[in-house]
């Protein structure tokens, strides 16, 4: 940014520029958002035609929901890295000069609310899935009777509409989201903050980002918990449970992704928020916590391109002829409907006599 403009110029901007700089490598950081944009668009446009292809195939009600919820994960990562990638190569190419370029600050205030959005929202639908499919394990008969398609694209409406609340909260209450220190993208104010209602923006962004990630550890703890307990209880009804493990591997995966790649930048942001830490002497900490963060939009639709059942069962197959069939004694997963999930379930509830006299009309 040249300095004649910096000084001539007088516009909303100049006030929004953050009074402390990061030292940056150019070329470095222009190289890592074109490859991160690439491949996070590819990844993710991958990811939601499989996504699709299965949502067509798969119509049973117990799985339909589930890729409902996937879909909508990977579309909103596929247009965060869209739109927050665009953005970002936009400024890079045009030397960070926002003076220049967003005299209005219309565009930082767009790119704020895309952070603040594409964080939000997939860790919303993640904890979302993660409830859903703790429902569908430990109460299969009410999942199936009462969660129609309708209550999903409800909630999942629910969810996206409350991200978006939150993410113009700011422009609600009449503040401006803020250039930050890099000179590469927008958020909430983190430098020199000195009202409480800047303190609030970003602990609430903390506090409901880690409290997602809070329930989807404790309800795919449950799912988990519940399906080895079934394993282990009964081996006469191996069925109806297979689509159930896959389905809580990919949550797995994607609580794990999520956990590694966020955790850092939300504490970063409560911590800055409390005034634990200044941001000022954090400036190059925050912006790599930042970085982190956009590999959950480029990692998460690997977890279902690479997680399927077909994917591990070939991996199982190769496992085996490079390792020897007896080295692995895991089951083969085998294709099940939901009323043999359903009478698993009705079994189980029954009194033991009544099970007695089933198991004996068998």
């Amino acid at each position: 940014m040249s300095t004649n403009s910096s000084i001539e110029s007088v516009s909303p901007a100049s006030e929004l520029l953050s009074n402390t700089t990061c030292q940056l490598e150019e070329d470095l950081s222009i190289s890592f958002s074109i490859i991160f944009m690439t491949v996070g668009i590819l990844s993710n446009s991958l990811a939601i035609a499989i996504l699709m292809k299965a949502y067509q195939r798969f119509r049973q009600k117990y799985k339909s929901s589930f890729l409902l919820l996937a879909s909508a994960l990977v579309i909103t990562d596929f247009f965060g890295h869209l739109i927050n990638g665009t953005i970002a190569v936009f400024v890079y190419a045009s030397d960070k000069d926002w003076i220049y370029f967003d005299k209005s600050n219309i565009l930082c205030s767009i790119f704020g609310i895309c952070m603040v959005f594409s964080g939000l929202c997939p860790l919303f639908l993640g904890s979302l899935m993660a409830i859903e499919r703790c429902i569908g394990v430990t109460k299969p008969i009410f999942h199936s009777t009462k969660i129609t398609t309708k209550h999903v694209k409800m909630m999942l409406s629910g969810v996206c509409f409350f991200a978006i609340f939150v993410a113009l909260l700011p422009i609600l209450g009449h503040r401006d989201y803020k250039i930050q220190a890099s000179r590469t993208w927008c958020f909430y104010k983190t430098d020199q903050i000195k009202d409480w209602e800047d303190r609030f923006y970003l602990l609430l962004f903390a506090f409901l980002g880690l409290l997602a990630l809070g329930v989807s550890f404790v309800c795919n703890a449950i799912t988990g918990i519940s399906l080895l307990k079934v394993k282990f209880r009964s081996q006469q009804h191996r069925q109806g449970r297979s689509h159930h493990f896959e389905m809580v591997i990919q949550l797995l995966g994607i609580m794990c992704v999520s956990c590694i790649c966020w955790s850092p930048f939300l504490v970063t942001m409560a911590s800055i928020g409390m005034n634990i830490q200044d941001f000022k002497d954090s400036c190059e900490r925050t912006l790599f916590t930042l970085r982190m963060a956009t590999w959950n939009q480029i990692l998460d639709p690997w977890v279902y391109i690479l997680l399927r059942k077909a994917v591990l069962r070939n991996l199982y197959v190769c496992t085996r002829r490079c390792c020897g069939v007896h080295v692995i004694s895991l089951h083969v997963w085998e294709l099940s409907s939901i009323k043999n999930s359903l009478k698993v379930a009705a079994i189980s509830d029954l009194p033991v006599t009544e099970k007695v006299t089933q198991q004996t009309c068998t």
